[in-house]
C-alpha cells in the first residue's frame, strides 16, 4: 500500500527560502521538510555574491528602497520592498545565529557593490555566499526534532479540495512509489524555472515545479514573462553552468572584446554596474554584431593575491579549466538566471488557494518587478520566509486531516519510449533560448506558444499512458513553466526591463502587472 504522511506544515523544497521556513516555525508543530534531490542541491548552494541589506552607517533604507524601484522598471511594489529592506538587517542577524560567518574587515562587513546598487551594501561569504549559508541552515534544521526530512522526493500535484491546499502527491524516487503527505498548511519553496532554457546558471532542479503545479492548483501567476539573464556565466564545454559573480563587476572588473576594448560605456554611463538586464542586451548585441562565441570579463589587473582572498571559488574552477584569471580574462556568456515572476502572495507569502504559501523564488512578492538587483533574491528568501513562518505559527491548527484518495497506478504501464521525454526536453529549452530570449519578437513568441501547445498535448497523453518518472514529472512543468512565460510575453506589448520585444521597443506610459489564472 503507498504510504500516507500527516504533518502539520508541508514544506517544498529545502533552499534557503525553505530551511529557513523551516527554522522559523514553532517547534510544536510537525513539519515535512522535502527535497526533490540531495538536500543542497538547488540554487541558493550555489548564489556566489552575497546577500543585500544596509549594513554602512553611510547607506540607508531609503536609498535601498529607490535603487531597487528604479531597477524593478516601475513594477515594484513599494510596501513589498519597503517591508523587505527595512527587514534585512534583522535577516542577516538571523544568518549569523545560524552559523553564517560573513567577511568582514576588522569588526565591519567586507560589503561589495552589484549592479543597480549606489552603496556598497552586499554583504558575503567570500564568493560561496549561498553555500555557506545552506550549509548552516541545514545544520539548524537537523537539530530539531519536529522536522523530518524526505530526500530524493518529487512533488506531483497539490491536493486541493473547495479551493483549499492540504498537501501534496509526492514520488519516492527511491521506490519509485507515489505517497501522501497531508497536511494543515503547505509551503512551496521550489525555485525558479530558468531551466526552460538551453543556457542557465542554474542547477538542474530549476524546472518550475511550484509555478506549474500552484497554475494546476488555480493559483494567481504573475510577471512570468520577466526572466533574467545574468550577464556572466562561464563560457567553456566544461563549466557547465558556473556564474561569474556580479561582485566581480562590481571590484572593477570590465567586459572586454576579443581584441581588449571596453564596450558597456556605449550602453549606460554605469558601465559594468548597470542592472543585469541592460549589460545581458549589450553583451548579446556584441555576440551578435562581430558574430563571438562569448566577450571576457577581465580582473587581471587587480593584485594575484587580492583575487585569489576575495573569489577563491571562481580561481580555482577556471584554475581548473585552464584559465588563470590573475593574467587572463574570463569568457562569458549570459544565460537564464532568475524567475522575477511567479506565484503572487501577500507579505505572509499566503496565496490565494487558502492554506497555501509560497516563499522565494517561486513567488511573486512584488519586490522585484521588471527586473530584480542584485542581491535582493537571498534576502527575499529570508525576509518572506520568516514572515510566513510567523503567520501560521498564530494560526490555530486544530482541524482534522482531510481524507485524500491514495494514488492509483493500476491503469498505467512502465514507458518503454523514455527517449520522446528526453527529445522533448530538449526541445523545450531549444525552443525558448531561441525564441523567447533576451531579444524577443511577435513572430517567434507566437512560434514558441504554438509549438509548446503541441509539446504539452503530446506531454499530457504521455503522462496519462505511462508510469510516473521524475524524469516525466520534470517535464510536464517544465512545458507548463514555458507556457506561462510566452503567454505572458505575448500579453505585455511594450518592453520593459527584462522584457524586450523587437516590435515594441518603447516602455508604455502605464506600468501594470501580467495576471495569468487557471480557469
Amino acid at each position: 500500500m503507498p504510504k500516507q504522511h500527516y504533518f502539520d506544515v508541508l514544506i517544498i523544497g529545502t533552499g534557503s527560502a525553505g530551511l529557513m521556513s523551516a527554522l522559523q516555525l514553532s517547534d510544536d508543530l510537525s513539519i515535512a521538510l522535502i527535497a526533490k534531490d540531495k538536500i543542497l542541491e538547488g540554487s541558493s548552494y550555489y548564489a556566489q555574491g552575497g546577500i543585500s541589506a544596509v549594513l554602512d552607517i553611510n547607506d540607508n533604507f531609503t536609498t535601498h528602497i529607490q535603487d531597487t524601484l528604479s531597477t524593478a522598471k516601475g513594477l515594484g511594489d513599494k510596501t513589498a520592498i519597503r517591508f523587505m529592506v527595512e527587514n534585512a538587517p534583522k535577516a542577516i542577524a538571523s544568518l549569523e545565529r545560524s552559523g553564517v560567518k560573513f567577511t568582514k574587515d576588522k569588526d565591519n562587513y567586507h560589503l561589495t557593490t552589484e549592479g543597480g546598487h549606489s552603496h556598497r551594501r552586499v554583504a558575503h561569504v567570500a564568493d560561496k555566499t549561498g553555500q555557506s549559508i545552506q550549509i548552516n541552515l541545514l545544520k539548524s534544521v537537523k537539530t530539531k526534532s519536529n522536522i523530518t526530512l524526505f530526500e530524493n522526493y518529487i512533488a506531483i500535484d497539490l491536493l486541493i479540495k473547495s479551493h483549499s491546499c492540504y498537501g501534496a502527491y509526492i514520488l519516492n524516487k527511491n521506490t519509485l512509489k507515489v505517497e501522501s503527505f497531508i497536511s494543515y498548511k503547505t509551503i512551496i519553496a521550489t525555485g525558479g524555472a530558468s531551466k526552460a532554457y538551453l543556457y542557465t546558471s542554474n542547477p538542474d532542479t530549476s524546472t518550475g515545479d511550484g509555478i506549474a503545479m500552484a497554475y494546476r492548483a488555480k493559483c494567481v501567476i504573475t510577471n512570468m514573462e520577466f526572466t533574467q539573464f545574468h550577464p556572466t556565466c562561464l563560457y567553456h564545454p566544461h563549466a557547465k553552468s558556473f556564474l561569474i559573480t556580479e561582485a566581480l563587476r562590481g571590484e572593477g572588473g570590465k567586459l572586454i572584446l576579443p581584441n581588449g576594448k571596453a564596450f558597456m560605456h556605449e550602453f549606460d554611463n554605469r558601465e559594468e554596474l548597470a542592472p543585469r538586464d541592460i549589460v545581458a542586451r549589450a553583451i548579446d548585441a556584441q555576440i551578435k554584431t562581430h558574430g563571438l562565441d562569448c566577450v571576457y570579463l577581465d580582473i587581471s589587473f587587480k593584485d594575484k593575491d587580492w583575487i585569489k582572498q576575495h573569489f577563491p571559488t571562481i580561481y580555482k574552477k577556471c584554475q581548473s579549466l585552464g584559465i588563470d584569471i590573475t593574467t587572463d580574462a574570463i569568457p562569458v556568456v549570459p544565460a537564464a538566471h532568475y524567475t522575477c515572476g511567479g506565484v503572487q502572495t501577500n507579505l505572509d507569502g499566503q496565496t490565494n488557494v487558502d492554506n497555501l504559501y509560497a516563499v522565494g523564488e517561486v513567488a511573486h512578492t512584488g519586490v522585484h518587478g521588471a527586473n530584480r538587483m542584485a542581491s535582493n533574491s537571498l534576502l527575499e528568501c529570508v525576509v518572506f520566509a520568516k514572515s510566513c513562518a510567523n503567520h501560521i505559527n498564530q494560526q490555530s491548527i486544530t482541524l482534522t486531516h482531510k481524507k485524500f484518495n491514495q494514488w492509483d497506478a493500476s491503469r498505467v504501464a512502465p514507458s518503454k519510449e523514455k527517449v520522446v521525454v528526453s527529445h522533448l526536453w530538449d526541445e523545450i529549452r531549444r525552443i525558448m533560448w531561441n525564441f523567447v530570449g533576451i531579444v524577443r519578437s511577435n513572430k517567434r513568441l507566437k512560434y514558441a506558444q504554438h509549438r509548446l501547445n503541441q509539446i504539452q498535448a503530446e506531454v499530457n497523453d504521455y503522462y496519462k499512458i505511462y508510469l510516473i518518472s521524475s524524469d516525466l514529472i520534470e517535464l510536464r512543468n517544465l512545458v507548463q513553466a514555458a507556457q506561462l512565460i510566452v503567454q505572458s510575453a505575448i500579453s505585455r506589448t511594450e518592453s520593459r526591463g527584462l522584457h524586450y520585444n523587437e516590435d515594441y521597443p518603447q516602455q508604455a506610459n502605464q506600468a501594470t502587472d501580467t495576471i495569468i489564472k487557471k480557469s
